[in-house]
C-alpha cells in the first residue's frame, strides 16, 4: 500500500470559527494529526478521537523541535499510516511564514503525496479583530506581509527597507517583537514618518487578545513598559487610526473572562460556542460521561410495550438519545410509542425528541421534575393512568413519587448512567487555574456535574482545603434550582442561576453576573 497523503492545513489564527470547512473535514477524518504551538487547541477538538496526535511544539526563539525533525516526523507518519490521512495543522496559513513550502519540498523529496489547505493568515485576521482594516479607501491601497526576523547583522538582508518604508501603505510584520527596535529604526531611516501609527496585536482572534497602540516614535518604549510579549502581529500605517471607531472584538460582554464548562464532551459544544461568541476564554472540563445501560428483561419488556402507556416521560436529552439507541437495538423505532403521549422536561429534550420524529405533547413551564409532575396531573394523569419514565439510573424520585401519589401506575426504566470520566490531566490544569485565581466562573448544568467536579478535584486539593476553598474567587453559575441545591450541599455558594433553566438561560446568567 502507498504511503499516506499529508495535508498541510492552515488552522487560522486561533479562533476555531475561522477554521475552513475543508480543514475541519480533514481533522475529523485524520489518522494522525501533527500540530504546533500556534495551532489552536480549540481547533484540535475537531480531530478524530482515534487519531494519533503529535505535538511538535516549535515556538519562536526555541530549539525545542527543529524544522528538519518536523520534516522527518511528517515522512515517518506518512509511512506508518500507509494509505491514510496525515494532517499537518499549522497556525495561520501554511505558506505565509509557516514554512509550509519547506515541508512540502521535504515530502516531495521523500515521494510522499501532499495537498495544501490554505488558512486565514494571522495579520489580516488579527488586525480585523482589533478593529484595523489592512486596506481602506482613501487611507491604504496596498499592504505588505513582512517577516520580523530581519536583523542588523544579517550578511545579506532580504528586505528592501527603502522601498518598503515608503512604497506600501500598510506593513504587517510577523514574529517581530524581538527585533522591534531594528524594524522601527530601519523604517524611520528609510523615510517613514515617526508619527506613523503602530499597533501590536497579541494572540489575535482569541479571548486572550491584547492590543497596544503607539507611533513609530513611541512604540519601543510602550512595548517595554507594558512588557508586551510574543506572539504578536505588528501593523504600521494610518489604518491603525481607524481602531477607535472600528474596534469590536474586545468590547464583547465576556471578553477576557475565563469560564470553565463542566458538561459532557459531546454536549459542551453548544455552551462553549455561545460563551466563546460573547468573548469568553472557555476551558472545557468534562465532569460526566453518559453511558448507555444494557437493559435487563424487564427493561426490554417496558420498551417493547411503550404503546400501552398513557404517557412516556423523558427527563433529559440524554435519556432520549439512549432510549432510541436501545429501541434500534431491539429493531424498533418511533412507532413503538403508538398512541402514547410524550412529555419532555424542557426544550432541549423536546428538540432531541423532534430529531427522532416525535413532537412532545407536553413541556412544562419550569424545567424541573416537580413542574413535569404538576403539568401531567393537570393534563389528567391520575387514578388508573399508566406512565413510563425513561431516565438516568441515578436520579431524584420526585417525579415518580408525585405521580404515584396522584394514583398513577409508574414504571421507571433507567436507560443510561452518568459517570466521572478519566479527566485527571484536565483536573490538574483546572485546579492550577483556580489556585492562581485565573478562573472567573464555573458553569454547572446538572447535579451530577457538581458531584463529579468535586470528586475529580479531590486529589488536587492542598492539605486542609476543600473544593469550595479552591473555588474561592470563581463564581459558580447554576442551570437551575436542583443543581443550586447540590452546590449548596457541597458548600459552594451559587453566584447566579439560570432563568429559564436552559443553556441559553445559563449563558444569560453568566453575562449578567460577569459582564
Amino acid at each position: 500500500m502507498s504511503s499516506a497523503t499529508v495535508y498541510l492545513v492552515g488552522a487560522g489564527p486561533g479562533d476555531p470559527g475561522l477554521l475552513t470547512l475543508r480543514a475541519k473535514e480533514l481533522l475529523e477524518q485524520a489518522d494522525c494529526v501533527i500540530y504546533d504551538y500556534l495551532a489552536s487547541q480549540a481547533c484540535m477538538r475537531f480531530a478524530n478521537d482515534a487519531a494519533e496526535c503529535i505535538f511538535v511544539g516549535k515556538k519562536g526563539f526555541s530549539d525545542h523541535v527543529t524544522q528538519d525533525q518536523i520534516n522527518e516526523c511528517l515522512v515517518d507518519a506518512a509511512r506508518r499510516h500507509a494509505g491514510g490521512r496525515i494532517v499537518r495543522l499549522k497556525g495561520g496559513d501554511p505558506y505565509v511564514f509557516g514554512r509550509g513550502g519547506e515541508e512540502a519540498l521535504a515530502l516531495r523529496a521523500a515521494d510522499v503525496a501532499f495537498e495544501v489547505v490554505p488558512g486565514v493568515t494571522a495579520a489580516v485576521a488579527a488586525c480585523a479583530y482589533a478593529g484595523i482594516p489592512v486596506t481602506h479607501r482613501g487611507v491604504a491601497s496596498s499592504v505588505a506581509l513582512v517577516t520580523g526576523h530581519e536583523t542588523p547583522d544579517k550578511a545579506a538582508p532580504v528586505i528592501d527597507w527603502d522601498h518598503l518604508a515608503l512604497g506600501v501603505d500598510t506593513l504587517c510584520f510577523y514574529m517581530g517583537i524581538r527585533d522591534l527596535p531594528h524594524i522601527v529604526d530601519r523604517l524611520v531611516r528609510a523615510g517613514r514618518a515617526p508619527e506613523t501609527p503602530v499597533a501590536l496585536v497579541r494572540w489575535g482572534t482569541t479571548a486572550a487578545q491584547e492590543t497596544l497602540t503607539a507611533t513609530l516614535e513611541t512604540v519601543v518604549s510602550a512595548v517595554e513598559q507594558a512588557q508586551f510579549q510574543a506572539p504578536a502581529i505588528i501593523v504600521v500605517g494610518d489604518v491603525v487610526g481607524l481602531r477607535d471607531s472600528l474596534a469590536w472584538f474586545e468590547q464583547r460582554p465576556l471578553f477576557g473572562k475565563r469560564v470553565v464548562v463542566t458538561r459532557t464532551r459531546e454536549q459542551a459544544s453548544a455552551l462553549v460556542e455561545r460563551l466563546s461568541r460573547l468573548g469568553a476564554d472557555v476551558v472545557e472540563f468534562p465532569t460526566i460521561e453518559v453511558r448507555q445501560r444494557p437493559l435487563d428483561a424487564t427493561g426490554k419488556e417496558s420498551l417493547a410495550r411503550l404503546s400501552e402507556n398513557d404517557w412516556v416521560v423523558f427527563t433529559s436529552a440524554n435519556g432520549v438519545a439512549c432510549s432510541f439507541a436501545l429501541l434500534e437495538e431491539m429493531g424498533l423505532d418511533a412507532r413503538a410509542f403508538g398512541g402514547a403521549r410524550v412529555a419532555a422536561i424542557g426544550p432541549a429534550t423536546a428538540d432531541e425528541l423532534r430529531s427522532h420524529g416525535i413532537c412532545a405533547d407536553l413541556v412544562p413551564p419550569r424545567f424541573v421534575a416537580e413542574s413535569v409532575a404538576e403539568s401531567l396531573i393537570g393534563a389528567g394523569v391520575g387514578e388508573g393512568s399508566h406512565v413510563c419514565v425513561l431516565r438516568a439510573a441515578t436520579a431524584r424520585d420526585v417525579l415518580p413519587d408525585l405521580l404515584e401519589q396522584a394514583g398513577a401506575r409508574v414504571s421507571v426504566v433507567p436507560v443510561y448512567d452518568t459517570v466521572a470520566p478519566d479527566s485527571r490531566e484536565q483536573a490538574a490544569h483546572v485546579a492550577e487555574l483556580l489556585r492562581a485565581k485565573n478562573v472567573d466562573a464555573v458553569t454547572f448544568t446538572a447535579s451530577s456535574t457538581v458531584r463529579n467536579f468535586c470528586a475529580l478535584l479531590e486529589d488536587q486539593l492542598d492539605e486542609g482545603q476543600d473544593v469550595a476553598g479552591l473555588m474561592d474567587g470563581a463564581a459558580a453559575i447554576s442551570i437551575g434550582t436542583v443543581t443550586s441545591r447540590t452546590l449548596a450541599d457541597a458548600g459552594i455558594p451559587v453566584a447566579a442561576e439560570a432563568d429559564p433553566f436552559t443553556i441559553a438561560g445559563l449563558v444569560d446568567a453568566a453575562c449578567d453576573y460577569l459582564g
